[in-house]
């Protein structure tokens, strides 16, 4: 009896089921990346891993169950830097932290980026990718009240806030995912440039131009 092979006749690669599964979950993020969740099929998937549909099935339970894997390992992989980059107490030196985690991540994890944006763009609000954002708000939040308190401004405003910040830094790297120019430290520094002197700068009772 020959060596097991698989539909393009190749020989198949004996894995533990460990092994399989972490296989399959490159494979379909690659190809999500790619493709996007409604073009990327579960056959092209098995094929790319030199496996039959039904071992897919078997760890999955088919292509949602893949991709929902693969969606939470990226969030999490995010939020752990964002988190992780969120240390210390120089407010400024925080937000160049998390300016520069995320960038990192687009550049590092530049397949893990597309599957988050295209799953759910920046500029809306439902989503794996908006509900990420919103969790990242909240942390900053924390910060911005602080600061905002030391400054005599309404501190219930810091969410709003937040919001602004994190949506911009957010909407920057999705642009940035594309042109990847300037490089990330340049990038990140601009946005702290906007982002900090814009908040250093702030008026406790704002009022439009038009108003006057």
């Amino acid at each position: 009896m020959g060596p097991v092979t698989d539909s393009q006749n190749r020989p198949r690669v004996r894995m533990t089921g460990k092994e399989r599964r972490e296989q399959l979950l490159d494979v379909g993020r690659a190809m999500f990346a790619e493709k996007g969740f409604e073009a990327a099929s579960i056959e092209e998937i098995a094929s790319r891993a030199g496996v039959s549909k039904p071992v897919v099935y078997e760890h999955f339970g088919g292509k949602e169950g893949l991709y929902a894997v693969v969606v939470d390992r990226e969030m999490r992989n995010l939020m752990d830097r964002i988190t992780s980059a969120l240390t210390g107490t120089n407010p400024r030196a925080l937000v160049e932290q998390a300016a520069l985690a995320l960038l990192t991540y687009i550049e590092e994890q530049t397949d893990g980026f597309r599957i988050l944006v295209r799953d759910s763009p920046v500029a809306t609000s439902t989503g794996t990718f908006s509900s990420l954002l919103n969790d990242i708000a909240s942390q900053v939040e924390y910060i911005l009240v602080r600061e905002f308190s030391a400054r005599q401004l309404n501190p219930k405003l810091a969410g709003m806030y937040a919001q602004m910040l994190v949506g911009m830094v957010a909407l920057t790297g999705q642009w940035w995912l594309e042109v990847r120019k300037p490089k990330r430290e340049e990038v990140a520094a601009h946005l702290v440039n906007l982002g900090w002197n814009g908040l250093r700068g702030l008026e406790a009772k704002p009022k439009l131009s038009l108003d006057s």
